[in-house]
């Protein structure tokens, strides 16, 4: 039973961070709080690959249920170990979705934003892999939109450090999951013979 409590802590600690993903996400559609740039197809394409909110967001959300379920599954099913190769399965879409999340949003930061230059329309750190990061100086090329640069390195930032907690997260549930569908019947049937 100690192992279903730990389940469901993590399940209660995945759920604000996926919201927070999904957040993150939908607002690097909106550079400089506007509708226009994603009507003029003028934000990155990376942003279209969803990362926050598929990767980390709703593929994060099914292993949060399932860690937050356990109890009833093992109130329906009657063994725990059954129920932690269940958190099991959904640790590994977990891990997947904020392994996704990660990937995409180090290399969104790595590319740099999509901003209107003296050269229009570009994304003029695409080529110095990353190093744009530490001239701050560098990042007025960008004229449009306002701040284009400061917002998406903050927001990438922020999805970089959220799908890391939750890849974290969905690692230690793993461990914990396959620690007990494996280790609990064999402990079971030592008892078992013991006690015969």
């Amino acid at each position: 039973m100690c192992s279903l409590g730990f389940a469901r802590s993590l399940g209660f600690a995945l759920i604000p961070l996926a919201t927070c993903c999904i957040v993150a996400n939908v607002l690097l559609f909106f550079p400089d709080g506007k509708m226009i740039y994603i009507q003029e197809d003028h934000v990155s394409t990376y942003v279209w690959y969803f990362m926050g909110i598929g990767g980390g967001g709703f593929l994060v959300l099914i292993p949060a249920c399932v860690f937050l379920g356990m109890g009833k599954c093992v109130d329906s099913c009657g063994t725990e170990s059954c129920a932690m190769c269940g958190s099991v399965m959904a640790a590994l879409v977990g891990l997947a979705g904020s392994g996704f999340c990660f990937l995409i949003s180090a290399l969104a930061l790595l590319k740099g934003p999509y901003c209107f230059t003296k050269m229009g329309w570009e994304s003029p750190f695409k080529d110095d892999r990353g190093q744009y990061l530490l001239a701050r100086e560098r990042w007025s090329v960008c004229t449009q939109p306002t701040s284009v640069v400061e917002w998406n390195v903050t927001l990438l930032s922020i999805l970089l450090g959220l799908s890391a907690l939750e890849f974290l997260i969905c690692v230690l549930q793993l461990i914990s999951g396959l620690v007990n569908a494996v280790c609990r019947p064999c402990c079971y049937k030592q008892e078992y013979s013991l006690n015969a």
